[in-house]
């Protein structure tokens, strides 16, 4: 198959459907009865609001409340489904073994040979999978299972679009569908990357990691302040009341190329590092994602990222 540039593949994500392969992500299978108490006392999000149909994203967060794990939780009849971020089933699988109590009724396993895992974007996503014959909600968090298909429609993490999980021995039938009925595969990170960067979302291994907390990565909104204690829970809510959030995430925007990882500085001060770079189609411009302390976060301060001037902008750089 002939590979499609990279202006055909932003194209796809900003006018039509893309869709983007992830065969290092897993899939965690939890059963019995305290799989959902037992991830409401550890993870940020309200699992106790979950039901059949409905999924959440949320964010295990060590004991001073940095951002350890992110992954979605779909809520089926008798077990919730776990989509671990990209690289980390086996890693996140043995830490959550690690948390079992020995009066839990909680079995964890690794179902992940049983599906292939992408995710479909862009405007025409939803209207792509209904012509294949599934009822794609448009509902954030709503789950569809058709088939052995399961959609899971994420609006606020990661690129807007479905989480797809598909039986492993129907894939290529499956893509074979999206191909023909238009979707553009993303064969690099080129378009995926610049559109993240532009709609200002976070990733983890980049904006979410153990070097920040939820609050600091832009992630705030999915820690639930309506459900009781959690691992971190306490730093958290002290931050949110007390205006203690020392440092966010924001757009930088410069006349040349940014580097992920590059230091950014004020007087020769670092306050910050670039955690994402690219180059924006939609502004024509080098674009960039760094967490930066205050008050150098506000939008019009001008920093330095790895000796280039930047200027810090509000997020995100274009409307979704």
């Amino acid at each position: 198959m002939e590979i499609a540039t990279m202006d055909a593949q932003y194209a796809a994500l900003t006018t039509g459907a893309a869709f983007q392969l992830r065969p290092t992500g897993g899939v965690l299978r939890m059963t019995d009865d305290d799989r959902i108490d037992f991830l409401q006392r550890m993870t940020t999000n309200n699992m106790a609001a979950l039901t059949p149909g409905t999924s959440a994203v949320t964010i295990l967060t060590s004991p001073v409340a940095r951002s350890l794990f992110v992954f979605t939780v779909v809520c089926e009849h008798d077990a919730l489904l776990l989509l671990p971020a990209l690289g980390e089933t086996e890693v996140l699988l043995k830490h959550l073994r690690g948390q079992i109590f020995f009066m839990d009724k909680v079995k964890i396993e690794d179902v992940s040979a049983h599906y292939a895992r992408l995710r479909i974007m862009g405007p025409e996503a939803r209207s792509t999978l209904m012509d294949l014959g599934y009822e794609a909600s448009s509902a954030d968090g709503a789950v569809e299972a058709v088939n052995d298909v399961i959609l899971v429609h994420q609006r606020e993490y990661d690129l807007p679009g479905y989480e797809i999980l598909v039986p492993t021995d129907a894939r290529a039938e499956f893509l074979n569908a999206l191909m023909e009925h238009g979707a553009q595969r993303l064969d690099d990170g080129l378009a995926y990357t610049a559109r993240r960067i532009e709609l200002g979302r976070p990733l983890p291994d980049a904006e979410i990691s153990s070097e920040s907390n939820p609050l600091e990565s832009g992630m705030g909104w999915a820690c639930a302040d309506n459900k009781g204690c959690y691992t971190g829970q306490e730093i958290i809510a002290r931050q949110i009341t007390y205006d203690k959030v020392t440092k966010t995430l924001v757009g930088l925007r410069s006349a040349h190329l940014l580097e992920a990882g590059a230091d950014v500085t004020v007087e020769g001060r670092s306050v910050g590092e670039v955690t994402s770079a690219g180059h924006s189609p939609a502004l024509g411009a080098p674009v960039a994602l760094a967490i930066i302390k205050r008050p150098h976060n506000e939008p019009g301060s001008v920093v330095k990222a790895g000796g280039v001037k930047a200027e810090v902008v509000e997020l995100p750089f274009v409307a979704v």
